[in-house]
């Protein structure tokens, strides 16, 4: 299938998606939240019994419109899942595409003068006020979950405190063959910027592959988060 044939397909695929008014409704709260929502929160704004909510977000997952992730583990039992707009969601239902956040941030480099790295960890989204800190054990799920937003397709691989994060698609391939030192490092700094965000871990270095094919490799190691430096209390004054 050509190019333009697959983005014509996928569009209908949306299309077809949110012709229900039920997931139309879910797409646009998570557009509009912009954060992620767990399915207890779309069941109570909507008003529509759970299992209904979890099958049409099924259809969404499906149709490239939404992501799935895991919230940060609070405790015993299976993490909450949450759900945001996917990058591949198409600019006409109001969401941002990819190549529009990438003109977007090549326009912030020009503007500001700041490297691709800076812009890059910039452009990550800052952690919801109030929500848990991460975790040793949840700090690199967060780093996957945002770079799953970012349209990246992560997965990742555990080596003990060393981790390898996989990025099997690029979503500015065509850009980041013709210019990779300012793609890939916008890339970097959005890994550093999710790192700087949860803490307990570094990113090391990402070892690019071609773009057109995806599999850009993140590596990292667990790290302890900074510690809090204290001011000191100021001396008494003597007479």
């Amino acid at each position: 299938m050509t190019a333009p044939a697959a983005g014509a397909a996928a569009l209908q695929r949306q299309a077809k998606a949110l012709g229900d008014p039920t997931r139309y409704a879910i797409f646009c709260y998570l557009r509009d939240t912009d954060r992620p929502v767990d399915i207890a929160e779309l069941t109570e704004h909507l008003e529509v019994h759970h299992n209904a909510i979890r099958q049409h977000l099924a259809k969404l997952v499906e149709a490239d419109l939404v992501v799935e992730g895991k919230a940060p583990s609070t405790g015993r039992g299976r993490p909450r899942l949450r759900y945001s707009v996917g990058p591949a969601a198409d600019a006409r239902w109001g969401a941002g595409g990819p190549y529009e956040r990438l003109s977007l941030l090549l326009t912030e480099i020009i503007r500001s003068g700041d490297s691709p790295i800076e812009v890059g960890r910039r452009a990550v989204r800052p952690r919801r006020l109030g929500a848990p800190p991460s975790t040793a054990a949840t700090a690199v799920d967060d780093l996957v979950e945002e770079m799953a937003r970012q349209g990246f397709e992560p997965q990742i691989r555990h080596r003990g405190e060393r981790f390898e994060v996989e990025l099997q698609a690029c979503p500015f391939a065509s850009s980041a063959a013709a210019d990779p030192d300012t793609v890939c490092n916008l890339h970097l700094g959005m890994a550093y910027g999710v790192a700087d965000e949860v803490g307990g871990l570094q990113v090391d270095e990402l070892v690019p592959h071609d773009p057109m094919r995806g599999h850009c490799q993140l590596h990292g190691h667990m790290a302890p988060p900074k510690p809090v430096e204290l001011e000191a209390s100021p001396e008494p004054a003597t007479s």
